[in-house]
């Protein structure tokens, strides 16, 4: 029998974020059989921020995203001009 993949849970603090005219989606989630929480970010354009770190909970990884929220503000998450695009 194949092992099968690890399923992916999502916290309830993940969700829509609207400031200063623009709208994110926060996305906190885990596998099922691993320990730390993922925090991404992303944008009205599809860009995805991913922190490096895991968080040891949920709650941590939605402090971070506030934390982050506060100091920079929306423009934290917003496609920057060092984003060079591939070729395809």
């Amino acid at each position: 029998m194949a092992d099968r993949d690890p399923n992916l849970i999502t916290s309830g603090l993940s969700r829509i974020v609207t400031r200063e005219g623009r709208s994110v989606r926060v996305e906190i989630y885990r596998l099922e059989n691993r320990p730390g929480w993922a925090l991404e970010v992303v944008n009205d354009k599809g860009t995805s921020t991913v922190w490096d770190e895991l968080f040891d909970s949920d709650d941590a990884a939605e402090a971070a995203f506030r934390e982050t929220l506060a100091e920079e503000g929306m423009a934290a998450f917003l496609d920057s001009a060092k984003v060079i695009p591939f070729r395809r």
